[in-house]
């Protein structure tokens, strides 16, 4: 069960395993783009090229659990499926619903955890494979593995590499739970943290935060929403897009107010605290991305402007 890339990852791993994989479920089809086009998830895709039957229920359901029950699973894989699975479902598989977590639980319970782990400035994260229960990344540990987060290491990037741990994880820990040579740690509420689904505002800069903080952002959400800010342009208020940023914590010597943009030698910084934004890519709302080289070239009173 599961929806992203990442799951998709998941389920060609156990595949590769040569794992008896009976059915695939994950998110319906939707909309997508200026187009609207219909989009089918990364692990749909991946389902119909090795011809396993493929199920998108809306909802969980009861004629979806007695679908899932006349399947007679052993066990049930989840991997960033979007959906909380009821009682009725976990019950099922002899060997339970095993959850592939991107993060060190009890840490980041919820659905963005490689986000907020980036987002927060953590300097490690992790996977979990955990036995479900009825609440959010609540269930008992069966296996975790660590691993370090490079200081400029974007989401996209670190799920990359959390999909190559996670798939490698849950192989290991698979036949050590069935062979019951694992037992189940319960989790420590007391030490939980939780993470929120993103949301498309959740971009918007402050610059008042830190140009630490604000690069962490920009590396949280450089794949979705991205990050921007607003720049006035005569009476127009216009939604600026950072596509590609880097941040020096030195502050000029003259002082400016907070999310000035100022030249700073040949680059192009936007003043934060306890540090500046330089700027490489941006892209204003309904045009192309340029680099900032460009983009001052069609618009120099952009210099001096203070963004909010």
């Amino acid at each position: 069960m599961g929806t992203s890339g990442f799951a998709a990852k998941i389920f060609e791993a156990l595949l590769s395993a040569n794992y008896n994989v009976i059915s695939a479920y994950t998110r319906p089809d939707k909309k997508a783009g200026r187009k609207q086009e219909i989009q089918k998830t990364d692990v749909k895709k991946a389902a119909e090229e090795k011809n396993i039957p493929v199920y998108e229920p809306e909802k969980l359901d009861e004629s979806v659990i007695a679908e899932i029950r006349a399947q007679k699973p052993d066990i049930i894989i989840v991997a960033a499926y979007g959906k909380i699975l009821p009682k009725e479902i976990l019950t099922i598989p002899g060997f339970g619903c095993i959850n592939v977590h991107t993060s060190l639980l009890p840490k980041y319970r919820g659905p963005s955890p490689i986000q907020n782990a980036i987002l927060r400035g953590e300097v490690e994260t992790g996977s979990t494979i955990m036995l479900m229960d009825e609440g959010v990344d609540t269930g008992s540990i069966l296996s975790q593995r660590k691993t370090a987060i490079d200081p400029d290491e974007t989401c996209a990037d670190l799920s990359r590499r959390l999909s190559e741990l996670s798939a490698s994880l849950l192989l290991e820990t698979i036949p050590l739970w069935v062979e019951r040579k694992i037992t189940p740690e319960t989790q420590n509420d007391a030490e939980a943290t939780l993470c929120e689904l993103i949301e498309k505002n959740d971009g918007k800069i402050i610059w008042t935060d830190s140009a630490k903080d604000i690069y962490n952002r920009y590396r949280a959400f450089s794949s979705w929403p991205g990050v921007f800010t607003y720049f006035e342009s005569g009476k127009l208020n216009l939604r600026l897009k950072l596509n590609k940023i880097s941040f020096a914590k030195d502050i000029p010597e003259e002082k400016h107010h907070l999310g000035e943009v100022v030249q700073i030698g040949e680059k192009i910084g936007i003043q934060a605290e306890e540090g500046v934004i330089i700027l490489e890519e941006v892209q204003l709302e309904g045009k192309s991305n340029m680099n900032i080289a460009d983009f001052i070239n069609g618009c120099p009173e952009f210099i001096g402007s203070i963004l909010k």
